[in-house]
């Protein structure tokens, strides 16, 4: 088989991924819709009780109603998406090892493979997370993530398999680039678990600014009430680890990238001086790479000897994953550099 019906066929199944992605993530979403229907209906009764006792607003009053029964057994929903997940890892790797044998080198020298490789990896951690302890809100969140990845990778970032430029022949190619998109997939599943952490405090602590008066717009704001996280619609979030464990597992994750990160921050130093004879010379990629090893090294910093938790922590984490993907896309895509090599 030539390289060229080799990078054809790793097309073709990169294609094929996104399409067992997308109806895991359709299977995921009907499941926590399942989980979110079956917990609103538990909760229905508790809400109505406290307003025939002349308690406050149902979306405050929900918070404090006791917790859901947890559905038992594997639905059809969560079998379906767990076997389409586990289908297109499959299929994602062949494509992957395709595209380098393809290209006769390791895939990972522009945007498309970058992204490609790094849904792989994102969606593997996810499958390893999942294995203890179901948790559908955060799959919806990975996998439509990994969906729009692998859509803008096959539209908008696709180049030929080819060879690469000279300054890119090297093994650190694996080493710089590999460990790099590893440290993002981490990243992007820690960024999931961060969401969802802020999401279960405020619903354990009834925080929502839904449920309060507002200067203005008050009108909007009652219609948006029904939205709060505190109300009845949430209530599945009552069936998901609470916000300390959440937030021990986002920062396991973040501290593994991390590691994974400053060997790509320093692995990129010494590239950089064989290929252009200097360490550091205030590139862009290499500013916006240093940029989130800062955020996520203040987030670290904060949370383990400052002290900080809670949607403080959290907020560098997101913060943190928007350095990551800005560098990825608007460092590369539009801004002149050394580089500058998404073949665009």
């Amino acid at each position: 088989m030539d390289q060229q019906t080799l990078a054809q066929v790793s097309d073709l199944l990169v294609w094929g991924a996104t399409t067992a992605f997308t109806f895991a993530l359709v299977a995921w979403t009907i499941e926590l819709s399942r989980v979110a229907e079956a917990a609103q209906k538990a909760s229905a009764p508790r809400a109505r009780e406290l307003v025939a006792a002349g308690g406050a607003p149902v979306a405050r009053d929900a918070a404090v109603a006791p917790a859901a029964p947890v559905p038992t057994g594997r639905s059809r929903a969560e079998g379906i998406a767990r076997s389409t997940t586990l289908v297109g890892l499959v299929i994602l790797l062949a494509g992957v090892v395709t595209r380098g044998l393809a290209a006769g080198r390791w895939p990972t020298a522009n945007m498309y493979e970058f992204a490609v490789v790094g849904v792989l990896v994102a969606v593997a951690v996810l499958t390893v997370v999942q294995r203890r302890r179901t948790i559908a809100f955060l799959a919806v969140l990975v996998m439509g993530i990994a969906v729009l990845g692998l859509a803008l990778a096959l539209l908008v970032f696709h180049v030929q398999a080819d060879a690469v430029q000279p300054a890119l022949q090297s093994y650190w190619l694996v080493l710089h680039v590999g460990v790099a998109i590893i440290a993002t997939g981490v990243f992007t599943v820690a960024f999931g678990t961060a969401v969802l952490q802020v999401l279960r405090d405020a619903r354990a602590t009834g925080r929502s600014h839904l449920t309060t008066p507002w200067r203005g717009g008050d009108g909007l704001r009652r219609w948006l009430a029904p939205l709060a996280v505190t109300g009845p619609r949430f209530a599945w979030l009552e069936q998901v680890p609470d916000a300390r464990r959440l937030e021990a597992l986002s920062f396991r994750l973040n501290a593994v990238a991390f590691v994974l990160w400053t060997f790509t921050l320093i692995g990129g130093a010494i590239w950089a001086e064989h290929a252009w004879g200097r360490y550091w010379g205030w590139d862009p990629k290499e500013v916006g790479t240093f940029v989130a090893w800062v955020v996520y090294a203040a987030y670290l910093h904060a949370r383990t000897t400052r002290g900080w938790s809670g949607r403080r922590a959290a907020y560098f984490v997101y913060v943190g994953y928007a350095v990551v993907l800005a560098n990825f896309t608007v460092v590369n895509l539009f801004v002149d550099g050394k580089h500058s090599y998404s073949g665009l």
